[in-house]
Formats: C-alpha cells, sequence, structure tokens
C-alpha cells in the first residue's frame, strides 16, 4: 500500500515521501484496512519498531484535517518528550503536558495535537479543562500497562471518562505486548489488529558454553574473548558492527558491567571523549565519574539513579552509534526507542521485597527483545538469555521466547487506589449518587471482564463510607457533592488518604518544624521513600536521639521498616534544603543523583498540596510551608530565599553570593555589576543586571504548581 494512495494531507506525505518512507509495511496497510481513516476503533497488538507511532500519526492528521483534536496518552515523560519531537514539524501544533497536576492548561487547547501522560489528563479532567471535550480521536501508548500496578488503575479511568464525555471519539490503542488483546478489544469496541512482523527479523536464542542456541534449532558460536560470558556476546557483536544493550537485575549490576564492558572494549576516539568531557564536568558524584570513564571506552550504563543530564548523553551517545554498550535495568525497555543489533538479557531474576528473587515477566522479556534490530541499519536483531546451566537452556526457552505475554487485568479494585478516582467521581459531577458511581464502574474494564460486581460494590460502600467521615463528600438525601476540602483533594491530584493524614496533623500542630513537615509528607501513601539497608539504622537512631522532638508524627509501638524508609527520606530531604552537597547526599544515603531528584520533585508536589490545604485548616502554618515549597525546590536554606528568586542563581551561586556579603537583592543591585561580576562571572552578573533593571516581573514569584511526582516520570 503506497502513502500516495493513502487520504492524508499532502504536507505529511510529502514528508514521509522525502524521508523514504513511500510504502506501508504490511501491519500498518492492515490497520487501513480494518478502518483506520473511517474512525474505527483498533486495537493493533504489532512487534516493537513495525511501525504503531506512525499509524496513530497518520490518523491524528486525518482527523485534524477534518476539524478533530487529537490526544495521545504515554505512561512516562520521556516517552512524552520523545513523541512531542516526533510528531513536531510536520504542520499541525502538538503541545505537550506532563506536570503541575492542579491547572486546567487551557492554553493546550489551542493545539492539534496534545500529548500527555495519563496521570496529567487525570489531572485535568479533575480540573474540568473545556478542551477535553473536544477530543476527536484518542491514542492510547503502550495500553497493556493497564495492568500495571502503580498507574493502571488511573490509565483505565482516564479512558472511561474520556469515553463517557466524548462518546463519539474513535480510540486508537497501541502495544506489542498483550496475552489477551480480544479481552481490551472488546471493552474498547475496537477491531483488532495483530502480526508478527518486523521490518527487520528477530532472531530469539539461549547462549550457553560458548554457543548461541536459537529457536529455528541453528547454533552459533561465540568466540571466547574474555573470561566473562556475557562480555563475550558484547565483544561478538561489536566486531561486526553492532550495538549491544545489556538487561541486568541491578543498578549495581548495571554499573558493575559497564565497567567491564569498558575495560574490554578500550575504544578511544575523540567523539567519545567529548561525550565523556561533557559527562565528567556535570558530574557531581562519583556515579556520574565513573560513567564518564566507561563511556570515554565506548560504555555506559544506564538507570534512575543518574542525573537526567547524563541519561540523555548516554542516549545520545548510543543513538549516534558511537557508545556501542549499554548495561541497564528493565526501565529502559519501556521507556525509549533505543534499539541495538542484539538484546543480552543476562538477569531474568529479580528481587521483590516480601519474595525474593522471581523470575521477570514474560511481558517484561518481550519489551526487552523487542528492542533488537535498528530498521535499516541492522540485517537482523537477537535477543539471547544466558543459560546458567544445561538444565536451564529449555527451561527459558519454554518460560520466555516460547511463551505468550500474560494477560491483563483491570487494577480497579484497589480500595486504596479506587478512593481518589471515586472523589474525583463526584467533584467533577460525572457521578452524583451511589448508584451512578456504581453505574460508571460498569463502563469499565474491570466490570468488562466479568470481575465479582458485588466484591466491586464492597469497596465502593466502604471507600463512600471513608469520604463522607472525613467530610470530603457530603450527602444529603442519596445525592453526593464534594466539600471544598474533597474537591481541592481531587484538584490537588493526592490521595484523600495522604490529605487527611496532613490534615489531621496538621490542627494539632502549634509549631513548625522542618523535618516535622518533611517527615509527615514522607509518610502518605503519595511519596515513595528509600530502602533502608543495615548501615542506615545508626543514622535514623542518632537522628531520634537528638531531634526527637522536632517529628509531628508519634513513633509508632510497633515502628518498623515502613516508618524508618519515611525517616530517612524525610533526612535526605532535611539535608538536601540545607545545602548539603549531592556527592555527600549519595554517599550519606547510598542513592545516586536521579533518586535525589526524583524525592525532591516528588515532595514539592507534597509540600505544595500541604501549603494549599494549609489554608483551609492550618493558616498559621502557610507562610513558613510556603518557604520550604520554595526551599525544596531549590535546596536552600531560608537565607538564600530572596536570591534565588532570580533567573540564573540557583544553590550554589546563591550561597556564594551570600558568603561574600550580598544576602537580599537590595544588596545585590547595591553591589553592582562588577563586584557581583567578580564572584559569579562578568557573563551571569551582566543577565542578573538585566533582569534587574527590567523591573519586579523578571523576577520569579513563589509558584502556584510544582513538578510532578516521580514515580511518574
Amino acid at each position: 500500500m503506497e502513502i500516495a494512495d493513502l487520504p492524508l494531507p499532502g504536507q505529511l506525505a510529502a514528508i514521509y515521501i522525502e524521508r523514504g518512507i513511500r510504502e506501508l509495511y504490511p501491519p500498518q496497510a492492515a490497520c487501513v484496512e480494518a478502518g483506520l481513516f473511517s474512525g474505527k476503533n483498533l486495537l493493533i497488538a504489532i512487534p516493537t519498531a513495525s511501525g504503531k507511532t506512525l499509524v496513530a500519526e497518520m490518523a491524528m492528521h486525518q482527523q485534524v484535517a477534518k476539524g478533530g483534536k487529537c490526544l495521545y496518552i504515554v505512561p512516562l515523560r520521556a516517552l512524552a518528550s520523545e513523541k512531542f519531537e516526533e510528531f513536531s514539524g510536520k504542520g499541525l501544533r502538538v503541545g505537550i503536558a506532563t506536570g503541575d497536576f492542579d491547572r486546567r492548561d487551557e492554553y493546550l487547547g489551542r493545539n492539534d495535537i496534545i500529548v500527555a501522560t495519563s496521570e496529567k489528563v487525570d489531572s485535568l479532567l479533575r480540573n474540568q479543562t473545556p478542551w477535553l471535550s473536544e477530543i476527536s480521536l484518542l491514542v492510547l501508548d503502550e495500553v497493556h500497562l493497564i495492568d500495571d500496578p502503580s498507574r493502571g488503575a488511573t490509565l483505565e479511568m482516564v479512558i472511561t471518562k474520556l469515553r463517557h464525555k466524548n462518546p463519539g471519539m474513535q480510540i486508537i490503542a497501541l502495544s506489542a505486548t498483550i496475552g489477551n488483546p480480544e479481552a481490551l478489544a472488546g471493552w474498547l469496541d475496537a477491531e483488532l489488529v495483530e502480526s508478527d512482523w518486523r521490518p527487520v527479523d528477530l532472531r530469539e536464542g539461549v547462549f550457553f558454553l560458548d554457543s548461541i542456541q536459537f529457536a529455528d534449532n541453528t547454533i552459533r558460536q561465540i568466540e571466547r574473548r574474555s573470561k566473562y560470558e556475557d562480555l563475550d556476546l558484547v565483544l561478538d557483536t561489536v566486531a561486526e558492527g553492532g550495538q549491544c544493550l545489556v538487561f541486568v537485575s541491578s543498578r549495581k549490576n548495571a554499573e558493575a558491567f559497564a565497567k567491564r564492558a569498558a575495560s574490554g572494549l578500550k575504544l578511544a576516539n575523540p567523539i567519545l571523549a567529548g561525550y565523556a568531557d561533557r559527562i565528567r564536568s556535570n558530574a557531581t558524584t562519583d556515579m556520574g565519574r565513573a560513567l564518564a570513564a566507561c563511556v570515554a571506552a565506548g560504555a555506559a550504563f544506564h538507570h534512575a539513579g543518574l542525573a537526567r543530564e547524563e541519561r540523555q548523553s548516554v542516549e545520545q551517545g548510543f543513538r549516534e552509534g558511537h557508545i556501542k554498550v549499554i548495561a541497564s535495568t528493565p526501565t529502559l525497555a519501556a521507556g525509549l526507542n533505543l534499539p541495538a543489533r542484539r538484546v543480552i538479557v543476562r538477569d531474568y531474576l529479580r528481587f521483590n521485597a516480601g519474595e525474593g528473587m522471581v523470575p521477570i515477566p514474560v511481558r517484561e522479556y518481550r519489551q526487552m527483545a523487542g528492542r533488537a534490530g535498528r530498521p535499516r541499519l541492522d540485517p537482523y536483531g537477537e535477543a539471547i538469555l544466558i543459560a546458567k546451566s544445561e538444565e536451564m537452556v529449555d527451561e527459558l526457552f519454554d518460560c520466555y521466547i516460547e511463551a505468550p505475554p500474560e494477560d491483563v487485568r483491570s487494577r480497579c479494585a484497589d480500595e486504596a487506589v479506587l478512593c481518589t478516582h471515586i472523589l474525583s467521581l463526584i467533584a467533577t459531577g460525572f457521578a452524583r449518587e451511589r448508584d451512578e458511581v456504581k453505574g460508571f464502574m460498569d463502563g469499565t474494564f474491570y466490570a468488562h471482564q466479568g470481575e465479582n460486581p458485588l466484591a466491586l460494590n464492597r469497596v465502593i460502600d466502604r471507600v463512600l463510607d471513608f469520604l463522607l467521615e472525613v467530610e470530603m463528600v457530603t450527602d444529603v438525601g442519596g445525592w453526593l457533592e464534594a466539600t471544598d476540602y474533597g474537591s481541592l483533594v481531587s484538584r490537588l491530584y493526592i490521595d484523600p488518604g495522604s490529605a487527611e493524614l496532613i490534615v489531621t496533623v496538621m490542627t494539632g500542630q502549634k509549631d513548625y518544624t522542618d523535618v516535622g513537615l518533611l517527615h509527615l509528607l514522607c509518610s502518605t501513601p503519595d511519596m515513595p521513600t528509600l530502602y533502608v539497608r543495615r548501615n542506615d539504622i545508626h543514622l535514623l537512631d542518632r537522628f531520634l536521639t537528638e531531634h526527637l522532638d522536632e517529628l509531628w508524627l508519634e513513633i509508632p509501638w510497633n515502628a518498623g521498616e515502613e516508618f524508618e524508609r519515611s525517616l530517612k527520606t524525610a533526612l535526605l530531604l532535611a539535608d538536601w534544603v540545607n545545602e548539603t552537597g549531592e556527592d555527600l547526599i549519595c554517599e550519606r544515603y547510598n542513592v545516586g543523583p536521579g533518586d535525589i531528584h526524583g524525592m525532591v520533585e516528588s515532595v514539592t508536589w507534597l509540600v505544595h498540596a500541604a501549603r494549599r490545604l494549609a489554608g483551609l485548616f492550618a493558616p498559621h502554618l502557610v507562610r513558613p510551608i510556603e518557604e520550604m515549597e520554595l526551599r525544596v525546590q531549590h535546596g536552600v536554606r531560608r537565607e538564600l530565599l530572596q536570591l534565588i528568586s532570580l533567573r540564573g542563581i540557583g544553590r550554589v551561586r546563591a550561597r556564594r553570593l551570600f558568603n561574600n556579603g550580598i544576602d537580599s537583592i537590595d544588596v545585590l543591585r547595591a553591589a553592582g555589576p562588577e563586584k557581583v561580576g567578580k564572584i559569579l562571572g562578568m557573563g551571569i552578573a551582566a543577565r542578573i543586571f538585566e533582569q534587574l533593571e527590567g523591573g519586579s516581573e523578571e523576577i520569579k514569584e513563589p509558584a502556584e504548581t510544582q513538578s510532578t511526582l516521580s514515580r511518574f516520570r
């Protein structure tokens, strides 16, 4: 099927043809035949790299040409940025929305295509953003994540709300790894398009004793080049001109393998040196410096502990073909389009709290294997599992290579998860009576799957009773309505359980303390917390001995891991706002820069929520919490708040100015550009004084909205 023969806007067709896309892949042609351009709902279950995004893009352009508006939902912020870049520059207005959970973002409605995370769309629905009623095409990327324990219920409720709001809306759902596509297609009233076709052949096999046994029973011998089997596989790939992705079970393993690969590759060229210098110049920790050393030799590691800039440098270097191997935790497989000649799944067991080492799901293996083979660059792709024994060879074939991905199931029956969504249904007017709440849930995937309706009804009743008890909802003659408190909690996009804990504690608190607030927020269901290791116990005990009276929450008599984790996280954040260096924080708490910034992003939103709640219930705490909102955002002590209000002045420069006697904007202005230039550099000083001369509108004000929760990155 030729691009030129399709009902596409001429500009888009010309762009495709200019880029060498003249003919559709077979699965893409099947989508057209199934009704892509006639408004039919489609569930497209085809392999990674077989052109799902292009199918969605063609449909979106055709919808816009007819006067429609399109919403493209992704699970991760990194993926949103990737799709935003991909869709831009092709004749349509493209917007992106990933953060700031209590905004209507009405300006986004001026765009033809809006790319957003499911959590952001949920928050826009809660804030009753008007342009959502104009959506004529909804694209659901990675729709199998409706089964995800942390975000699945949100995605399911967003889909259900949008279908309720826009009954004539076309839906295109995309997935490469779904075991029961018929069930999901049935719920979405969608035509199912399935295919195993790939633009690059995928060969799957198991490596044992210097040879790969492939699924077609062919054998490939691997030359012994080192004393490590996994490294031999990498060196073999690079010797043939390919690149490798190596998936391991932990950050520690990723870093260790990257160092080993670097010593085996020993590549050296100016381009790699440039990447290494860029990483090294911005590195504040040993982890960053170790990464730079690996990159200089052609290897890298990739995980959430790295700073964002470090991850971006690694991704760019790999895409451009200079970095030859990345060792990564499985998050890389789900979040970014980084294909490679050979994918090595070295670790297929992963530690789960309370369970020990457990096998990874088939769906996760499929996500990894799907990265094998770069279209138009590789003649084939290989996905290789490494067996530890001869008996394991057949087992790995049975459990992964020849096994179908798991069925997806609804996550909507979880009481803690459902509480926030039922509150939003009432606050936004989707449901006004108990029966209406239950009736709305009849439109969910949970109900479609034929799960126990009586069990769901009991959960709904318990949730409604809780919301009534804490006065987030009122019931007058069977008519349900959100109170000011409930409406605010819904708009703030926090768990009602978090809000109730925050309000209960704040209203009984006379005096403010930094660690009291931080520990309270770290004890809420919304806050991800750090693992506690044996070496951490001394740190926690010492703090409790010296600062127990600063905590707002009483230590429970049965205090265990949950309390220890919340306290450790609070202490890390307290160090951050007291300007402890990143390198020391990383060493003290055994974390990476990415972890620090993840914690900061999460707690920034919760501090913002606490400030808004304090405005209703604890006005005496509003001012110090408002200050903490800025302090945690910038990582500064209270005395630097004036200085960091200027663009270009962060925690390091503000402290440098303060230590040189410049402690306010007035003193800064009086000091003049020459003195400030000696402290910060003349270029920076010039930009600062341009702001001062431009007036107060150039100075940052305390923001009404902050970053998103880190678990949604």
